[in-house]
């Protein structure tokens, strides 16, 4: 998975694990780090987010309908 700071190709966001860490769900999303973890603050994510202990995560399934790439997914 590239690191530069961009978004994700088609290939990285088929091969993301089940639930993923909010950063790399930001650069999926094309959201900086700060902006991101504020919607996630505030509940206004475009996804989905759980909270586990203090991390937050967003599942793989929840990304995928949000960009379309989920069977069944309203884009």
């Amino acid at each position: 998975m590239s690191t530069n700071g961009q978004t994700m190709t088609h290939e990285e966001l088929m091969g993301l694990p089940v639930a993923v860490p909010l950063d790399i769900a930001n650069r999926a999303l094309g959201i900086g780090r700060t902006n991101g973890y504020g919607l996630a603050k505030r509940g206004a994510y475009p996804v989905r987010v759980l909270r586990h202990g203090r991390q937050y995560k967003v599942t793989r399934y929840d990304l995928h309908r949000h960009l379309g790439l989920a069977p069944g997914a309203e884009g």
